[in-house]
């Protein structure tokens, strides 16, 4: 999964707070002023022209000579053909569907199609992914999409584990699993739309249950009004008006058109009824008739009533034996069922009482290899045959739809394992990933836990040095490995950045959701923002800064020198992150690529999400990062980091100090300020909230009776021994961690 994640951004307070902090100083009203202008220059995504790629793609699927008509339809969709014979369409996903990806921007595809509904080729046209933009080869995206040749549109195709034994599954790409996830949502949903608008495959509507079973247990007398009533027998009438009317604009327009004195007389009443239910088939046939007819058909098999009168015959006069009906023929699921001669009987007795007489009555057998369902909605359709020509002539169609009542049919429950895959399959994406992830989510949410235990109970913690500095540095190596090399939890300033735009274009919550981790790490974030300060992210959770202090904690074991700029130089090169967060900030306004590219002043993607395994010059810049670590601590976080500067913004908000300090911390005692292995304590002795990592060593001093000047004093006046001499505390604060340059 991808480190840099727009949907960790979102947190309404913690904008708010920037607002808030951006009246106080002259610069930041500056940041408040590129916003707003930023409102007016961003645009989104839209399908367009791509050169010759559409076109090389196309010659790649079906070689030589393919023609390629214009954009029609909705999704504006090109038929490919060769002569008169259509091979494929190809569409953009862009003009069937908009979802945002890991970016907040669509990405937008080419997908070609047969006429078989299946996908030929998936080829990203444009996207705007971070970790692809500088990163992650793009290879790896195309190669994944090739993945999709061959897959049906109606299959069900799952990135990564599915609970569906049925489904497709494809494996992710390391270290971009969001975006795939929503590349795969992207090809399956628009091809799906477009094969179904298209006609090459039916709706989804009705096929995701089983097939429902007619109850045998389930008579009740009734009569013809009362079968009429609740739906059992259906009814279509059509009048000769009626008919001319769906004929005008056609070459039959006008063909055996009624006079002004017939245009209401009945061109068919047609009634149809579902003769298995037994209320409804012994009720009209007769229990001897019924009997009879329930024997003769075989499993699977269902039999209908069809009856009509009126001036228009559903057999038709042109009938023969051995032919087919071709004015009458059943519809389920966009499937037609056509009736030949051995799928009819004469219905000469029917005994519902109070029935209408009729000139034709008919029973009809679907056989079992039509997968006929009872329970799902079908249609009886009847064409009207119009004559323009000696041997021509057109049709038109009206269709009389039928649903058995629920009371005469058994649905089977679908089993445990289906109904969880009918859940996943109707899940949104975002929470598809969250279940995916669960396990990630359970572990770095007891980790979060542990740290607001730490962070809550601190005073406690820091009277046992020894144990919380284990802990720490056990914390800290959780958050390499585990946050960091395995959940791929690096927040970055890129998530500032996007954030920004994502607040001038649609606003959509799945957008910020589809990262489970970075949203949980960028909520917890904003909220110890308020309550601690920017430390505890910088100082605990930031995967490249802990691995930052492992490795300095490591030189200091080895004796390695360790060296600190004086504070006047330290303080001013405080600035250096801030102007960098400016200039990113700035070039985003111009381009939102442009600017992510800039931001690979941060070494996080190189050394945290991919591990190292990218060019040689990230590496290289990263590895100087590190090397300079082992000398001073943390000198990238203190001085360039743009992150810091963002989190560092809103800190004067906090709401609470928990760091404790004394009278004579900074005059006369010097011990914490010189301890701080970040410079984030002031000569005159008050710690600075912006530039702290909430290491807590200044408050492991301040609770040590054997360490901490001012305590040390205390308790040489209550042992009631010799005055202690004013030059102890200089002595103490000689001692000193680091050289001075």
């Amino acid at each position: 999964m991808q480190a840099y994640s727009l949907s960790a951004l979102y947190n309404p307070m913690k904008i708010n707070r920037f607002f808030a902090y951006s009246h106080l100083c002259s610069w930041k009203n500056a940041c408040l002023f590129l916003l707003i202008l930023a409102c007016t220059t961003l645009q989104g995504v839209q399908a367009k022209s791509y050169g010759d790629i559409e076109q090389e793609r196309i010659d790649q699927v079906f070689p030589g000579g393919i023609s390629v008509s214009e954009a029609q339809g909705e999704f504006k969709v090109r038929t490919l053909s060769s002569g008169d014979e259509v091979l494929g369409y190809v569409f953009q996903s862009l003009d069937v569907i908009d979802i945002p990806a890991y970016s907040g921007k669509p990405i937008n595809m080419q997908v070609i199609l047969d006429t078989d509904g299946v996908i030929r080729d998936a080829y990203v046209l444009e996207h705007h992914e971070p970790i692809l933009l500088i990163g992650i080869p793009e290879a790896k995206l195309h190669a994944f999409n090739a993945k999709y040749q061959g897959i049906k549109v109606s299959q069900r195709v799952v990135v990564g584990r599915s609970g569906d034994p049925d489904a497709v599954t494809v494996d992710a790409v390391t270290g971009a699993t969001v975006t795939v996830m929503v590349v795969n949502e992207v090809v399956m949903r628009a091809a799906h739309e477009v094969a179904v608008s298209l006609g090459l495959i039916e709706s989804d509507a009705g096929l995701a249950q089983k097939p429902a079973t007619v109850r045998e247990d389930v008579y009740q007398p009734a009569d013809w009004a009362q079968l009429t009533g609740n739906g059992a027998i259906r009814r279509l009438h059509l009048t000769r008006g009626q008919v001319d009317e769906a004929f005008k604009g056609t070459e039959a327009e006008g063909v055996e058109a009624a006079s002004p004195e017939q245009v209401d007389d009945t061109f068919i009443d047609l009634y149809t009824a579902h003769l298995n239910a037994p209320t409804i088939g012994r009720n009209l046939l007769g229990d001897n008739q019924y009997r009879f007819l329930m024997e003769e058909l075989k499993p699977g098999e269902q039999a209908i009533a069809v009856l009509g009168s009126g001036d228009y015959s559903y057999k038709g006069s042109g009938y023969v034996r051995g032919g087919i009906f071709d004015r009458v023929q059943l519809r389920q699921f966009g499937d037609s069922i056509s009736f030949r001669d051995m799928d009819h009987q004469r219905l000469s007795d029917v005994y519902a009482v109070g029935m209408p007489e009729f000139d034709e009555m008919s029973i009809f057998i679907i056989r079992a290899q039509s997968k006929f369902d009872p329970g799902s909605p079908w249609s009886l359709e009847l064409l009207v045959r119009r004559q323009t020509g000696p041997t021509s002539g057109m049709f038109s169609s009206f269709e009389l739809g039928y649903q058995m009542p629920e009371e005469y049919l058994e649905r089977p429950l679908p089993t445990a394992a289906e109904l969880a895959a009918i859940d996943e399959a109707n899940r949104p994406l975002w929470l598809n990933i969250w279940y995916q992830k669960t396990f990630q989510i359970g572990v770095i949410g007891v980790a979060l836990l542990l740290l607001t235990v730490i962070l809550f109970l601190q005073d406690k913690f820091t009277k046992r040095p020894h144990f919380l500095h284990w802990l720490r540095r056990g914390y800290l190596i959780f958050t390499v490995v585990f946050i960091g090399w395995y959940a791929l939890g690096q927040l970055s300033v890129v998530n500032v950045l996007t954030f920004v735009h994502a607040l001038v274009q649609e606003f959509r919550w799945e957008l910020f959701l589809t990262d489970p981790i970075i949203f949980i790490l960028w909520t917890f974030t904003a909220a110890s923002i308020l309550l601690w300060g920017r430390g505890v992210f910088c100082g605990w959770l930031c995967p490249f800064g802990a691995l930052q202090e492992l490795i300095n904690e490591a030189a200091r074991k080895l004796k390695i020198p360790q060296y600190e700029l004086p504070f006047a130089v330290h303080e001013r090169l405080w600035a250096i992150k801030y102007i960098i967060l400016l200039l990113l900030f700035g070039i985003s306004l111009e381009s939102l690529a442009t600017a992510e590219r800039f931001a690979e002043v941060e070494p996080f993607k190189t050394a945290i999400t991919l591990k190292f395994d990218r060019q040689w010059w990230f590496v290289l810049y990263a590895v100087i990062l590190l090397v300079i670590n082992i000398f001073t601590r943390k000198v990238y976080c203190r001085y360039v980091c743009p992150l810091g500067a963002a989190l560092a913004i809103p800190t004067k908000l906090r709401l609470f100090d928990w760091l404790k300090r004394r009278k004579e911390c900074g005059s006369p005692c010097q011990l914490c300020a010189k301890e701080c292995e970040i410079q984030a304590i002031h000569p005159d002795g008050h710690i600075n909230a912006n530039e702290c990592h909430y290491c807590l060593d200044c408050q492991m001093t301040y609770h040590n009776d054997d360490k901490c000047p001012p305590l040390i004093l205390k308790q040489k006046k209550r042992s009631k021994k010799a005055p202690v001499s004013a030059e102890l505390i200089p002595v103490v604060q000689v001692v000193a961690p680091a050289r001075v340059l």
